[in-house]
């Protein structure tokens, strides 16, 4: 809700606004007549005229485009002095994915989310919790003869992802965990001696890794998520497989912070069930 303001104040303020953007904008005042449309007696006028009457609206959005800030702020409308534009552009980001699994970008966000909450919903099984068997069989066609190389990196972020004092939070569909075990879906033709060990593997880390480490599985045909990452409450990033689309802005980040804990507490299987579920998985599919 805009604050009322009396015009008097308004015009004070639109004043000191426009002195400020001008000395940051190290413009002259007859520079910045010129990128107005107006003589400099005018722009001189309105730093310094003490009357309650404000200048048009072509003449502040001239004055906010030349100086690079808002006319909304200009008029205090806004508390920030950055174009709707530049407000977008630093609250939002849209960089490359590549087919890797924790590229520069993505362990950057996690170095830089340290001892926050990290709030996850992977697009299939959480790479930080697969064996190595497991990566080569998902990654080795795409990456080729560098594919050992890139694992063995990965790996290491992978370790320290599992170290750091972050609390992990994942959230998962039911159906995925069940496609894995029964190889079937996206894991269609993975060998049944890997699927066993990845399952022993899943079980074992989410007993030592809890509370910190904690995993739910929802009911897809209740719920529905893209795959995303919470970072703590600094960015907000979603995977769209080509690239990562980040936001920072607090607002958005609440929101979806709200979605993913909408997900936790819709669970239909807790993290402290999750073992038992793995269990009854790998008997399934060893008898």
């Amino acid at each position: 809700m805009i604050e009322n303001i009396d015009k008097r104040v308004r015009a004070a303020q639109f004043r000191q606004r426009l002195n400020r953007a001008l000395r940051d904008s190290g413009l002259s005042q007859s520079a910045l007549a010129r990128a107005v449309g107006v003589d400099r007696s005018t722009i001189s006028q309105l730093l310094t005229d003490e009357g309650a009457r404000l200048p048009n609206a072509h003449v502040v959005g001239a004055c906010a485009g030349a100086l690079g800030v808002s006319a909304d702020w200009l008029l205090s409308l806004s508390d920030r002095p950055e174009s709707a534009a530049e407000l977008l552009a630093s609250s939002l980001s849209l960089t490359e994915a590549p087919r890797a699994l924790v590229d520069e970008r993505i362990f950057e966000w996690h170095q830089e989310a340290l001892g926050y909450k990290i709030r996850h919903v992977p697009a299939a099984l959480p790479d930080m919790l697969k064996t190595r068997a497991l990566l080569e069989w998902e990654y080795s066609p795409h990456l080729g003869r560098t594919a050992g190389q890139a694992i063995g990196a990965s790996e290491d972020r992978l370790t320290w992802m599992r170290q750091s004092p972050s609390d992990y939070e994942i959230a998962m569909p039911l159906y995925e965990l069940d496609s894995f075990a029964h190889g079937v879906g996206y894991y269609e033709g993975l060998p049944l001696e890997v699927r066993l060990e990845q399952l022993t593997q899943f079980e074992r880390l989410c007993e030592q890794l809890y509370p910190r480490l904690r995993i739910y599985l929802f009911d897809a045909k209740r719920l529905y998520s893209a795959p995303l990452t919470l970072f703590g409450p600094l960015l907000c990033v979603f995977y769209a497989g080509t690239h990562y689309l980040a936001f920072r802005d607090k607002e958005r980040i609440a929101t979806f912070t709200s979605h993913f804990d909408n997900l936790v507490r819709e669970a239909d299987l807790t993290a402290r069930q999750l073992p038992g579920r793995l269990r009854a998985l790998r008997a399934a599919i060893s008898s």
